[in-house]
C-alpha cells in the first residue's frame, strides 16, 4: 500500500498544523529505513518515539521490566466473559502473566505481593477486536500511498498505544505489515495489545488490496514485486501457485492466520463488492497452504456466491459477508463457519468517502442489519470486529462500535461478543497462536487481561464509548497499564 514520496517533494505548506513534515522527523525516518531491516524496524521507532518528541503519549504507564510482583484483586463485581451475570464476594490472584486463582474469602498474600482494592467496580476480560488493521488504522489513506514508511510505523506505534486505552488489549490484524510492531510490543520497546497478525493481506490482479498505480500495470507473474508488495502490505497472487507462494511466505513470516481477499471492498475504489478474484482452485490452495502449518484462512467476502466459493474450499472464517442471503446463512451454520462482521450502521462509522468507495460503504450499511439477523437466526459463530481505517479520529469510535451491537444483541452478550467469544476465534490459530493461554475470560490460568470499570456496562454498554473516563484500570500480560483506582478510593 505505502508508495515513498521523495524528500524533495514535501510541501510544508499542505499540512502547516501537522507534524508529519517535519524536517526532523522527516530525517529520523529516512535514517531508521535506511539502517534498519523491515524486521528490525519497530524496535528502532520504539526507542526513536522519546528522543523525539513529536508523537504525544496516550496516557499509558510503560510496564515495568521484569517480572510484576504478584496482585491479589479485592472488593469487585466479576464478569468473567462468559457468565450471564455478575460474581460478588470473590478474590482474584494475578502471578507473572497468568490469573492464578479466583476464590471467595480472604486470600493468602504471597510474599511480595500487593493488594489493589476495586472500589466495588465492575472487573472484565480486556476487550479483544477481531478485525483491525495496526498499520493502516491511523493515518488517511493518500498518506499512507505517499508518507515515508518512518513516519508510518511512527504513527501506526502511537496509535497501538491508544488502543490499548480503549480497553482492547488484543487484536487480530487482518492485513498489514504488523510483524515488526508485534515484536516490538511483545519485548515491551512499544505499548500496545498483542497482535494476532495476517501479514499482508492476498489478492489477485484488481481486486481488493490492489492499490498499486496504474504505471505498474500490466504484472508480468513471476516478475519484480511492486513497492506495494515489497512493504508487505498486500501481495498480488493470480494462479493457484502463486497463492500457496504468497500463503507460505506469511507464514515464515509469523502469521497467525491468513486474509485472502474474495472480491471488491470500500477502501479500494477500483472495484465493486459483487465482483470475484480467485476461483475456488485458488482458494483451496491457499487453505491447503494454510492448514500445513495447522492454521487457517479467513476470507474477505460480501455476497453470497463469493462466501460460499470460500466455503467450498474449506476456508473456516468469513470477514464481513454483509450481502449474504438465507441460502449462504444456513451454509454457514451447517458447516460451521465463523462469521466475523462488522456492525456499520451510518457513514459516521467510516471516513469521508467518493466516488465508487461511498457507494461500496451504503451497500454495507444498507447490509449490516441483514447479516446480523441471518447470524442470529441460524446461530452463526459471530466473532466482533470494527475494521476501523484511515483517521486517528475514526479510530476514537472503536469502543462505539461495540454500541451499535445493540440493534442486535443484549449489552451481556455484546460483552461476551468481545471478550470470550472472540477468545475462542483466535485460538483458532492452533500451533500458530503466538500466545499460549486462554483469552477474553477471567478464569485460572487464562492469561491476565483485564479491566476495572466506573460503572456497570452490562446495565450500560455506553461505558465503553468513554474508556478514558470509564476504564479506571488495565491490565494485560499481568502488567499494570493504567491504574486511576488509587487517586478515587
Amino acid at each position: 500500500m505505502f508508495l515513498r514520496k521523495p524528500a524533495n517533494q514535501v510541501d510544508l505548506s499542505s499540512c502547516p498544523t501537522c507534524l508529519c513534515c517535519l524536517p526532523q522527523l522527516q530525517s529520523a525516518a529516512r535514517r531508521i529505513s535506511r539502517e534498519m531491516s523491515r524486521r528490525g524496524f519497530i524496535a528502532g521507532v520504539g526507542a526513536s518515539l522519546t528522543s523525539l518528541g513529536l508523537v504525544q503519549p496516550a496516557g499509558a504507564r510503560a510496564a515495568p521490566p521484569g517480572p510484576t510482583p504478584p496482585i491479589v484483586f479485592g472488593n469487585f463485581l466479576l464478569f468473567d466473559g462468559k457468565s450471564k451475570a455478575l460474581r460478588e464476594g470473590v478474590r482474584l490472584l494475578v502471578e507473572g502473566n497468568r490469573f492464578k486463582r479466583i476464590t471467595t474469602g480472604d486470600v493468602t498474600l504471597p510474599e511480595g505481593a500487593r493488594m489493589i482494592d476495586c472500589g466495588g467496580r465492575v472487573m472484565m476480560p480486556g476487550l479483544i477486536d477481531a478485525h483491525w488493521h495496526t498499520i493502516f488504522a491511523a493515518l488517511p489513506l493518500n498518506a499512507l500511498l505517499s508518507a515515508d514508511i518512518g513516519y508510518i510505523f511512527l504513527a501506526a506505534s502511537a496509535q497501538a498505544e491508544r488502543t490499548l486505552m480503549r480497553g482492547f488489549t488484543t487484536v487480530r490484524d487482518l492485513g498489514g505489515p504488523s510483524f515488526a510492531l508485534k515484536q516490538a510490543i511483545d519485548e515491551g520497546l512499544v505499548t500496545g495489545p498483542r497482535i494476532f497478525p495476517s501479514g499482508a493481506m492476498i489478492t489477485t490482479t484488481g481486486g481488493h488490496g490492489d492499490m498499486r498505480p496504474l504505471a505498474d500495470l500490466p504484472r508480468s507473474p513471476g516478475g519484480p514485486l511492486s513497492y506495494t508488495e515489497l512493504t508487505g502490505s498486500a501481495y498480488i497472487a493470480d494462479s493457484a501457485d502463486e497463492v500457496r507462494l504468497r500463503v507460505r511466505e506469511q507464514l515464515v513470516l509469523g502469521a497467525s492466520q491468513i486474509k485472502l481477499v474474495g472480491g471488491g471492498g470500500v477502501a479500494s475504489w477500483r472495484t465493486t463488492l459483487d465482483m470475484f478474484t480467485f476461483s475456488e482452485p485458488e482458494f483451496r490452495a491457499g487453505v491447503e497452504a494454510a492448514a500445513d502449518r495447522n492454521t487457517y484462512v479467513a476470507v474477505h467476502a460480501y455476497p453470497p456466491a463469493q462466501i460460499q466459493r470460500a466455503i467450498n474450499a474449506g476456508t473456516q472464517c468469513i470477514e464481513h459477508g454483509h450481502l449474504m442471503d438465507e441460502k449462504t446463512a444456513m451454509l454457514m451454520a451447517q458447516k460451521d463457519i465463523w462469521l466475523s462482521t462488522q456492525p456499520f450502521v451510518s457513514e459516521d462509522d467510516a471516513p469521508p468517502l467518493v466516488g465508487q468507495s461511498r457507494a461500496n460503504l451504503l451497500q454495507v450499511i444498507a447490509g449490516t442489519n441483514t447479516v446480523y439477523t441471518l447470524a442470529k437466526k441460524h446461530k452463526i459463530k459471530t466473532a466482533f470486529g470494527s475494521d476501523l481505517l484511515f483517521s486517528s479520529k475514526i479510530t476514537e469510535r472503536q469502543g462505539l462500535m461495540l454500541t451499535n451491537l445493540t440493534r442486535w444483541y443484549d449489552n451481556i452478550d455484546i460483552l461476551r461478543m468481545a471478550t470470550s467469544v472472540n477468545g475462542e476465534l483466535l485460538a483458532m490459530s492452533g500451533p500458530r497462536n503466538p500466545y499460549q493461554g486462554k483469552l477474553g475470560i477471567i478464569e485460572e490460568d487464562a492469561l491476565a487481561d483485564l479491566l476495572v470499570v466506573d460503572g456497570n456496562p452490562i446495565n450500560d454498554i455506553g461505558l465503553v464509548t468513554r474508556p478514558d473516563k470509564n476504564f479506571m484500570f488495565i491490565m494485560k500480560d499481568g502488567k499494570i497499564y493504567k491504574n486511576t483506582l488509587l487517586a478515587v478510593n
